[in-house]
């Protein structure tokens, strides 16, 4: 064989994986790996309870709580509505709030400077000391859950939206002053847009805050005014030694969170997919 002849192989191209052929396997990694993890973990639950014979109102396994949600699973709903309603009033008021502290914290230096300090003291004091205090003022019942709510997501938001403004690429800024915009045009067209990012993650962590600051302020209100959230539920099942419906208001109380979290992760994509690395597909 002479040099100028190539051997076959030497000719043939590796495969190459094409774009949607490689979303398609990540889009069902994302759902079968999830899914493999939540068999394992259930089956490890299972087996626990099995191995350690422990009693029901100390651990019920994940066959007692399936039977919960089925006998009693309709009696949740309303609960789960109310802490919903609670938690995405407050997570709306705490996004809109957040977002508006952060654009003004960035504009102006010395105001950065003076309540920078309170943010972060807000978030350093005890969701549960606060809630009292506000059935106090406010009366017991969504309004109040949902200020706690509000108490417990705003300061992630306000945070990461100021880092997010502060993290502009200098050079653009400037070449936004030569070209003689307005600090406004500079802010909503220039500064937002790069900031998308860390706002978007700190609407992600104040997803789950929110929950959390309603059920609080279900424990320290109670049964307001008729309105029985899942906190509720919580503090008298637990107090009845209803272990299984504890587990139940709790995952009622986690897919709660899990769909604000998904809602957020899609925006996040739709987005920020056309040009930041963070929400593109990446495969190892």
């Amino acid at each position: 064989m002479t040099t100028t002849q190539a051997h076959p192989r030497i000719l043939r191209a590796p495969a190459v994986v094409t774009g949607p052929d490689r979303a398609t396997r990540l889009r069902r990694r994302r759902i079968v790996l999830p899914v493999v993890a939540a068999l394992v973990l259930l089956a490890l639950w299972e087996l626990t309870v099995l191995v350690f014979d422990l009693p029901r109102y100390l651990l019920p396994s994940p066959v007692d709580v399936a039977e919960e949600f089925i006998t009693n699973g309709s009696s949740l709903l309303m609960p789960t509505l109310i802490t919903a309603i609670e938690s995405y009033l407050g997570f709306l008021v705490a996004g809109v709030l957040g977002i508006a502290i952060g654009i003004t914290l960035s504009r102006w230096l010395s105001l950065e400077l003076a309540t920078y300090p309170y943010l972060v003291l807000i978030q350093t004091i005890p969701s549960v000391a606060i809630a009292p205090l506000l059935v106090v003022w406010l009366g017991a019942g969504i309004v109040t859950n949902a200020t706690v709510a509000v108490l417990c997501s705003i300061v992630p938001i306000a945070v990461n939206t100021l880092l997010g403004l502060k993290s502009t690429d200098h050079n653009l800024v400037e070449l936004y002053g030569l070209a003689g915009a307005s600090r406004l045009t500079q802010m909503f067209s220039l500064r937002v847009p790069s900031a998308l990012p860390q706002i978007l993650t700190g609407l992600r962590i104040a997803s789950g805050a929110a929950v959390i600051g309603a059920i609080v302020g279900e424990f320290a209100a109670g049964l307001g005014g008729g309105q029985a959230g899942l906190g509720w539920v919580i503090t008298q099942s637990a107090t009845q030694l209803r272990t299984t419906r504890v587990f139940a208001a709790i995952i009622m109380a986690s897919l709660i969170s899990v769909v604000l979290f998904a809602v957020i992760s899609l925006v996040e994509r739709r987005v920020l997919s056309a040009w930041h690395d963070s929400a593109r597909a990446h495969d190892s």
